[in-house]
């Protein structure tokens, strides 16, 4: 029989979840942490239930933050890392809850409650334990072990990138990725390259827009000895040095019109010219192409190839922009400070709440790479064991970041403007709100200071649903109030 293990000073709360889970669980309760972490060692736990008013018994007047609560539930994971913990609480007790599951539970419950929300919060932990074996067998069968840690991901929109990763990467197809400067497009095409049949072939990254257009055709498809001034000997171009593996063009948008020409070859013919030359040389490689910019507009502009858009755009893949996917950057944030404390000769432990709000509310125009060149410079600067404010651009911190999220539109009069002002704010506050809360609706109503009712006709005004969120994972946030 499977065992739950309950640890709360409130024997009523106790007596609740003993009954009505009677019959199918062998049901253990304790009154404090360290017996509960006593009898959570000695057997692996279906469910352990940990009351957040036993972890304030030792510092009543301390404000917990995550990393607190991290801690605290460290000591459980060291034995047994994926047990789910729910952590149950007073009302009162709400927001050092919160904190505890952005710290690592999988859920709570507050008390009073009833045998649904018992039942609801079961079931998603349930189903966030399915979810995740499902993700470990994909990542067993297809994601070799070194790039686990790349294709982590809690957004939708990066996860289906990496199921369309996997469908395209075995094929030979043609990759077109698109998506903003510094959204990682190198990274994807080196994730289908390396979990190709070509992946102990070369891969070939050519950024095409920081070529001088003169060199270009050279670079990419070599030159015959004399072709033009200084060749003063033959060089193989990049098509020639990948052959049998990948060739990455970057930036493909930027080339000259007779580069296209060649390119357009390569992909209908599988032969190109030196420059300079007159002997066909033949090609086995495959094209993954780039561009931050819309080539289909600028096909239909004139400035790029339309046969050749087509030729690329055989399967596209978009990389969305930092701030579309900003419940990634805790994980981003850690793979660069794990990547950063191999590098440097010092170790930097985490990262004060502040600093991690100010990302969240960034509107990251230069994405990832911006995100972690800012990073990195904060940690050559930090002389404590965490990354503090003081040590990023202060800019970041202040509210212009925030409202840059609101795009002001010049067209509307003052009071249109601060109407669609308002209403992107409430919109992201209450998206914001149900994430935290689970789609709790009563929960959320309360938290924001109105009925259920009101949380309800604004819910109906921005085409919100609440079920979205009820299986949502609570992003990391600053510290908390008194709880």
């Amino acid at each position: 029989m499977k065992s739950i293990l309950i640890a709360s000073p409130d024997t009523k709360t106790c007596e609740v979840i003993q009954n009505l889970l009677q019959g199918g669980y062998r049901i253990q309760i304790t009154d404090n942490l360290e017996t509960c972490l006593q009898v959570f060692q000695k057997k692996r736990q279906e469910f352990t239930f940990v009351d957040v008013t036993l972890i304030h018994q030792a510092k009543p007047q301390i404000k917990y933050q995550v990393s607190d609560y991290q801690k605290l539930l460290n000591r459980f994971y060291k034995f047994f890392p994926a047990a789910p913990i729910i952590i149950l609480s007073p009302l009162e007790h709400i927001r050092g809850t919160v904190q505890a599951v952005r710290a690592g539970a999988v859920d709570y419950l507050t008390y009073p409650f009833d045998s649904m929300e018992l039942q609801y919060v079961m079931e998603n932990v349930h189903q966030q334990i399915q979810t995740r074996a499902e993700l470990d067998d994909l990542r067993a069968e297809f994601w070799k072990q070194e790039y686990w840690g790349v294709v982590r991901s809690n957004s939708k929109a990066m996860q289906q990138v990496f199921k369309d990763v996997e469908k395209v990467a075995p094929t030979t197809m043609t990759v077109l990725i698109v998506g903003e400067t510094g959204t990682g497009k190198g990274i994807i095409a080196k994730l289908i390259h390396e979990h190709s049949i070509r992946c102990d072939k070369p891969f070939i990254h050519v950024h095409c827009g920081a070529i001088p257009d003169s060199l270009l055709e050279s670079e990419l498809f070599g030159h015959e000895k004399g072709a033009f001034t200084h060749a003063i000997q033959r060089k193989l171009g990049k098509f020639e040095i990948a052959h049998g593996g990948t060739i990455f063009l970057d930036e493909v948008g930027t080339m000259t019109h007779s580069a296209q020409v060649k390119l357009l070859q390569v992909l209908q013919d599988k032969i190109f010219q030196r420059v300079g030359g007159t002997v066909d040389i033949k090609t086995d490689v495959r094209v993954i192409a780039a561009s931050n910019a819309n080539l289909k507009q600028l096909s239909e502009e004139g400035s790029f190839r339309s046969d050749l858009y087509y030729r690329l755009n055989v399967f596209s893949i978009v990389a969305p922009p930092l701030r579309e996917r900003a419940e990634d950057i805790s994980l981003l944030t850690e793979e660069f400070l794990q990547r950063f404390n191999q590098k440097y000769d010092k170790v930097i432990k985490g990262f004060h709440p502040d600093v991690l709000e100010a990302f969240r509310s960034y509107h990251w125009p230069g994405n990832i790479r911006e995100l972690e060149n800012l990073i990195e410079r904060a940690y050559i600067l930090e002389k404590t064991s965490f990354l503090t404010p003081e040590s990023l651009p202060s800019d970041l911190f202040t509210i212009a970041h925030s409202v840059a999220e609101v795009p002001l539109k010049t067209s509307f009069n003052l009071a249109e403007a601060r109407n669609h002002a308002v209403e992107s704010f409430e919109r992201q506050y209450l998206k914001e709100l149900l994430a935290e809360h689970h789609g709790k609706v009563n929960l959320s109503a309360q938290m924001a200071g109105i009925t259920s009712r009101q949380l309800h006709r604004m819910l109906a005004k921005y085409s919100i649903n609440k079920d979205e969120f009820k299986n949502k994972s609570i992003p990391p946030s600053s510290p908390s109030p008194d709880v």
